[in-house]
């Protein structure tokens, strides 16, 4: 799975819609309308799935870290553990923010707008 990461288009906070860990054929993101109490058959199934890209993203963090060490290591496998760190990273990447999508919205004090509750130096 390739996941094109836009940090200028993350979701926000409050959304309605979960990002699945899963992509169309055509390769566009998928999301879920959850009803109820958000458990059902899909919300479960990204959850294993997330679960388990979690783990694939550990080993590969674990298995770079050795390859690194390794002197030996020749241009081949040091491509390929980049390449397998990658997916991994967008793996992750994608689960942060299907995460950040499913936070509560901030509640904002009444007529404030969006952009004044920075705070400034």
């Amino acid at each position: 799975m390739r996941y094109e990461y836009d940090p200028d288009n993350a979701q926000r906070p409050g959304s309605p819609l979960r990002l699945l860990p899963w992509e169309t054929w055509d390769g566009r993101p998928c999301y879920l309308a959850a009803s109820g109490d958000g458990n059902g058959y899909l919300s479960r199934r990204a959850d294993r799935m997330e679960e388990q890209q979690m783990h694939n993203a550990a080993v590969a963090y674990t298995d770079a870290e050795t390859t690194l060490r390794n002197s030996s290591a020749g241009p081949l496998m040091l491509r390929l553990m980049l390449m397998r760190a990658t997916n991994a990273l967008g793996n992750t990447l994608r689960i942060a923010d299907s995460r950040l999508g499913r936070l509560p919205a901030p509640s904002q004090p009444e007529g404030q707008d969006e952009d004044e509750h920075v705070e400034r130096p």
